[in-house]
């Protein structure tokens, strides 16, 4: 079940309100932390890291507002708006904020829930795309990390971003010039080497592995190309 487990931050400082939707949260599987001030809110989103938070826009001390704006420098997880105030205004800034969607106030249960549910839902959606699984071998895009038989390989920024672009691609050819396009943002010249010392790198560390079978081919004036283990083990 979707809700089962999953930890919702509760940032109202209407206690009333908050237990109420604490308890109906609770009622329907999902574990629940309550703030009441938006300085509480946010040392607590960057401390329990929530599946989602639930957020008033206004709080004591700090706003909604400048809450979610503040949260997402380093929270990438939904967060739900509730407000009293109507006007457009105020959602498009709190959208602009970085919320994902709004609730107006007097809160309808079952349509929280719903919303709760569709965002949770997107989330973690979104979060497998940022992951790419083959066999042993796992590349993270939020954590920029790769892993094989749970050993995390040392790469750096640069040679992640050149494999994460090979593995999406994964047993198809991908050109230098997309290559330099995507991760340069420049016009591949004929003449720019850093693709090639990028990918000659990632080899290296790649072959450092115990019993590492996957492989980047080089495909003769076309590009480079990602293997699967079957497809390496036919060479």
């Amino acid at each position: 079940m979707l809700s089962k487990s999953k930890h919702i931050l509760v940032v109202e400082d209407d206690a009333s309100l908050a237990e109420w939707i604490s308890d109906y949260l609770i009622d329907h599987q999902y574990s629940v932390s309550v703030a009441s001030q938006g300085d509480f809110a946010l040392a607590m989103i960057a401390e329990e890291t929530p599946d989602l938070v639930l957020l008033d826009v206004m709080l004591p001390v700090k706003n909604g507002f400048d809450v979610c704006t503040e949260a997402r420098a380093f929270y990438s997880g939904p967060i739900l708006f509730m407000t009293a105030c109507i006007e457009d205004g105020d959602e498009i800034q709190g959208l602009e904020a970085g919320a994902d969607d709004y609730l107006t106030k007097p809160i309808r249960p079952q349509v929280m829930l719903a919303r709760i549910k569709a965002l949770l839902r997107r989330a973690a959606d979104d979060s497998i795309k940022q992951t790419l699984v083959f066999d042993n071998l796992t590349l993270n895009a939020i954590a920029k990390s790769v892993t094989i038989d749970q050993h995390v390989l040392d790469l750096n920024a640069n040679e992640f971003d050149v494999f994460w672009q090979l593995a999406v691609n994964v047993g198809t050819v991908v050109s230098r010039i997309d290559l330099v396009s995507e991760l340069r943002g420049i016009e591949y010249d004929g003449f720019d080497r850093s693709i090639d010392i990028r990918v000659s790198r990632l080899r290296k560390k790649l072959q450092d592995a115990q019993n590492q079978p996957y492989k980047i081919k080089t495909i003769r004036g076309k590009g480079y190309l990602f293997c699967r283990e079957e497809d390496a083990a036919l060479d």
